[in-house]
């Protein structure tokens, strides 16, 4: 397969037909290389994984759900190294190109599926998101891109990171066709909430930089006037309390990963990136410490938000605090970056919340991100009013302004 965004795994087992007919027939996705496909070596971003690990024996059922709806999967894509990163850059397969701002990352760790959607290779891919790795490149490439309610969509046949973290989730360049992939993936034990109110997260807007709330406050105000106005609120009491939630979701996230794959990493000593290396290093030395309540702290903040959105009020914060980071930063300056984003994408993993990229604002050339969220078990309801709001700034992109 020709590859001119480098989104494509060089391993690929080759496309998997959808069925004749059915509501995704004729349509075209790409796929996270941490999902199984049958009879082949799934490879999760990492030379070392794909040598150590045997071919799969079945296909995960969110690849069986789509094609079963009439999708083609027409090839798997990239990851960073074992879905530990929010940048995209693979050490040992390159980035992905976003298209909608080259020379800029796409963003991870699903960046070889936003960048398949972003550069039109496909309808839409299918990702994971853990700490941000399917709403932070959407935003960060310009398309729509939803994690759903944690647990809502099986995992089966998925590479585990952090279980309690660990979603499905997937991109598309319209929040109808988002809708529509979503109808096939969800359950249909939605609650039936109504959208009203737009509730602004002070402290995760504060942390943004100025540009992007001056690119996103006209769209902030477009969303407020369609559900009846905008309220703001503060989660964490500022920007010292926002810090300590990223940091409980580092630490739980950490454990967790460790857990999950401490043993393969020094039973096999892998060869990883630098920055990759470091992280899991980091997640070693976590996991050793004792317990500081992180997890009591988890349920407190779930239950702080379960009440805020109970009724139907929506969520609304900056998916990234700025335009995507030019590729090859420094270690410093990526880290920087990723601890304030995960200040804003810890919310929803937190809470275990469902959460939509809106590609609806530009700055400095580049797209810009703004989330809706809403309470657990709410994904349908939020799918439709993305829809809703996407007609309302006219059409599937984003918007053209400049901010």
């Amino acid at each position: 397969m020709a590859d001119p965004l480098n989104c494509f795994v060089p391993h690929d087992g080759g496309p998997i037909a959808g069925a004749a007919s059915g509501p995704l027939a004729g349509l075209k996705f790409a796929l996270k290389d941490i999902f199984d496909t049958s009879g082949h070596v799934t490879g999760c971003g990492n030379p070392d994984w794909l040598r150590t690990h045997e071919p799969a024996t079945a296909n995960a059922p969110v690849v069986d759900r789509l094609t079963a709806a009439g999708a083609t999967m027409i090839g798997k894509t990239h990851t960073d190294e074992l879905a530990y990163s929010l940048q995209g850059e693979n050490f040992h397969y390159g980035t992905p190109l976003n298209s909608a701002a080259p020379g800029r990352i796409p963003g991870g760790s699903s960046c070889g599926s936003v960048s398949a959607v972003a550069g039109k290779a496909c309808d839409f891919s299918i990702g994971s998101d853990t700490g941000g790795s399917v709403r932070v490149p959407a935003a960060l490439c310009g398309i729509f891109g939803m994690r759903p309610s944690h647990d809502r969509i099986s995992l089966a046949g998925a590479m585990p990171l952090a279980p309690s973290y660990d979603t499905v989730g997937w991109f598309a360049r319209s929040a109808a066709l988002l809708e529509r992939v979503g109808d096939r993936l969800l359950d249909s034990a939605d609650r039936k909430l109504a959208p009203r109110r737009l509730l602004t997260m002070a402290e995760g807007f504060a942390i943004a930089d100025a540009s992007v709330r001056a690119a996103l406050a006209p769209v902030v105000a477009g969303i407020g006037d369609m559900l009846g106005g905008v309220r703001e609120v503060s989660l964490t009491g500022g920007e010292a309390g926002l810090k300590d939630l990223m940091l409980t979701f580092r630490t739980i996230q950490a454990r967790e990963i460790w857990g999950t794959h401490g043993r393969w990493i020094e039973t096999t000593k892998p060869k990883f990136g630098s920055e990759i290396a470091a992280r899991f290093a980091w997640a070693k030395s976590t996991s050793e410490l004792p317990l500081a309540g992180e997890a009591e702290r988890r349920e407190a903040f779930t239950k702080e938000l379960d009440a805020l959105l109970g009724e139907g009020d929506v969520l609304c914060l900056p998916t990234a605090p700025s335009i995507a980071p030019p590729k090859g930063q420094t270690l410093e300056a990526s880290q920087h970056f990723r601890d304030r984003t995960l200040s804003l994408t810890a919310v929803a993993g937190l809470a275990r919340l469902p959460q939509i990229n809106l590609p609806l604002a530009r700055s400095e050339g580049a797209p810009l991100g703004i989330s809706i969220a809403m309470a657990r078990g709410a994904d349908r309801a939020l799918l439709a009013l993305a829809r809703r709001i996407a007609d309302r700034f006219g059409g599937s992109l984003q918007a053209p302004a400049e901010g």
